[in-house]
């Protein structure tokens, strides 16, 4: 006995909505799991004096909405190297050529203290999960909602 179109398009349709429910809970408890890493992770870092070498705001308007963002780039010097200050919130608190304390860590530079926790390898793979489990449920929702095309009956 052969199975219809349909019945093989009902058939799929379950399997992918079967496949992004799972990887929706694939990632959530994996974001679980990573956030205990994360959130208990006591990165090595130094606190460091570095100049500032420039510091400059991009602002990018949504034409659609008309809001606008503001990114900020922040160059310092630390021991007659050039970094990219990591996490700046603001661009006025960075005059050219002030003193102001960084914190070193894996070569890398950032504004803040909680900068350093965000800029673990743990913490990426869990935004990523997080972002991810969003992401498959909004999928996993909207792909479930939704009922296979049935074939005309000729």
């Amino acid at each position: 006995m052969k199975k219809s179109k349909k019945g093989e398009r009902t058939a799929l349709h379950r399997k992918v909505n079967a496949i992004l429910w799972a990887a929706f809970v694939i990632c959530v408890v994996a974001a679980i799991a990573l956030w205990f890493p994360f959130h208990n992770a006591n990165p090595e870092f130094e606190a460091v004096k570095a100049k500032v070498v420039s510091a400059e705001t991009t602002r990018v308007r949504n034409t659609k909405t008309g809001s606008t963002t503001d990114f900020y780039k922040v160059e310092v010097e630390y021991q007659n190297k050039i970094y990219n200050l990591e996490n700046v919130h603001n661009t006025y608190s960075y005059p050219k050529g002030k003193i102001v304390t960084a914190y070193l860590s894996n070569e890398r530079l950032f504004a803040d203290q909680e900068s350093v926790k965000i800029g673990t390898p743990a913490a990426t793979a869990y935004y990523i999960f997080l972002i991810g489990s969003f992401g498959f449920l909004f999928a996993a929702c909207i792909y479930g909602s939704k009922r296979p095309k049935s074939e005309s009956i000729d």
